[in-house]
């Protein structure tokens, strides 16, 4: 019988055993001589091994190879070819039930050692011999069932992308509706990321956030979920206006959520988790054509009209929802007058960190004031073009280290 390893030959409605990779065999009991077992490998040369049973149970497993090249020594003939098979056999085969899984025989196939995964290893049902299966099939249809795995995992984490894009996809909606002159960069360094953005207009203005949860990739995107559920909610209780207070509930329930709400221990260990975010959130008040921004570990940059430099506001050194950031915490506001025509721009790490270049270093602040000062008259859209390639062309052959998000907005 020849085994299939392909995808189609597993089962697909319940777990792959051990009879999955069954081959039936001949056998021999343990009175047959070395000669009758000579006369068998001879007449089939397919037979790689051969069970030994008493009273059809199996008792030990005689290899092909060991056998032949034992029998070819000198005398071999004369002294052992009436004898017992079990002078050659293996006393200690691997020997398991038919139902057992895919799993465990692999666990028990790298315990037994290279003799199993050579000789092959004999399959019981009901105690009694069924055939034999050999390391190739096993190796192959564990290749094959963590391909499928991969294949339905992958399947998976494409379609939480289409969720995660589909919850970003009203704030680019109010985002476009409200600045005309405004890039939102959102590029996950997987297929889903642990970056997120929020945008909201309201009567008098519009909110704003851009965040970095920790991770990237499925455990990112679930730290994205919660805290996005968490501003919401933030927002619906406390309304826009004070972007400090909003950072702060944020703060509180990401720490109850994931029971790290220990405030200011210090001590991870005693959580179940010690995730958060950094994070930037922006009050626009179109009536004093003021800018309400507070930070957690991430700064507002801004190129007003005459000025020679991007000044930076710093957001506060506390990030949000780890199990060291006190539950009592405040976060400040900084109000600002913003001249007509500035530009603006926020950004996660994953830009800033980027390792590329001729040393392998990251890519910087200095570099991002920079291409923000030489297209500071430029569309939103052309400076993040520029920022996009400069970037690109720095990080040149190193793997994407960081999901990438920035906003850059005139006002």
């Amino acid at each position: 019988m020849e085994f299939n390893a392909s995808r189609l030959h597993l089962p697909r409605y319940r777990t792959s055993v051990a009879s999955d990779l069954c081959i039936p065999t001949e056998s021999v009991q343990a009175d047959a001589s070395n000669f009758a077992v000579l006369e068998l490998f001879t007449e089939r040369r397919d037979m790689m091994s051969l069970p030994v049973t008493e009273q059809q149970k199996p008792i030990g497993l005689i290899s092909r190879n060991i056998f032949m090249s034992q029998m070819s020594k000198p005398f071999y003939h004369e002294v052992y070819g009436k004898k017992s098979c079990i002078a050659f056999m293996d006393k200690e085969p691997l020997i398991v039930d038919g139902a057992m899984s895919i799993e465990d025989l692999t666990f028990r196939a790298v315990e037994a050692g290279e003799k199993a995964l050579a000789d092959g290893f004999i399959i019981t049902e009901d105690g009694a011999l069924a055939g034999v299966g050999f390391g190739l099939q096993l190796m192959n249809v564990v290749a094959t069932m963590q391909a499928e795995k991969n294949r339905q995992i992958m399947h998976s984490i494409d379609y939480a992308s289409v969720i995660q894009r589909a919850l970003l996809r009203t704030s680019d909606a109010e985002l476009r509706a409200t600045l005309p002159d405004a890039h939102l960069e959102w590029q996950p360094r997987d297929v889903v990321g642990g970056d997120f953005y929020f945008f909201e207009r309201h009567e008098g203005g519009w909110f704003a956030a851009i965040a970095d949860c920790t991770g990237h990739g499925v455990p990112g995107a679930f730290m994205t979920l919660i805290a996005s559920s968490a501003l919401s909610q933030a927002l619906r209780e406390l309304g826009p206006r004070d972007p400090a207070a909003l950072i702060g509930a944020v703060s509180r329930a990401i720490k109850t959520l994931l029971g790290q709400d220990g405030a200011g221990s210090g001590h991870a260990g005693h959580a179940g988790s010690n995730d958060g975010m950094d994070c930037a959130f922006l009050c626009y008040d179109a009536a004093s054509a003021s800018l309400r921004f507070a930070g957690a570990k991430l700064a507002l940059h801004v190129v007003a009209p005459g000025e020679e430099a991007v000044r930076a506001i710093d957001g506060a050194r506390m990030g949000v929802g780890y199990v060291d950031t006190p539950a009592g915490y405040c976060w400040h506001n900084e109000t600002l007058a913003i001249p007509a025509g500035s530009l603006l721009f926020l950004t996660t790490d994953g830009l800033l960190d980027q390792i590329g270049g001729a040393r392998d270093i990251a890519y910087g602040k200095r570099r991002m004031r920079e291409q923000l000062l030489a297209r500071r008259d430029a569309p939103a859209g052309d400076v993040a073009a520029a920022l996009l390639q400069d970037s690109a062309a720095w990080q040149g052959k190193q793997p994407r280290r960081d999901d990438l998000t920035f906003f850059c907005f005139r006002l």
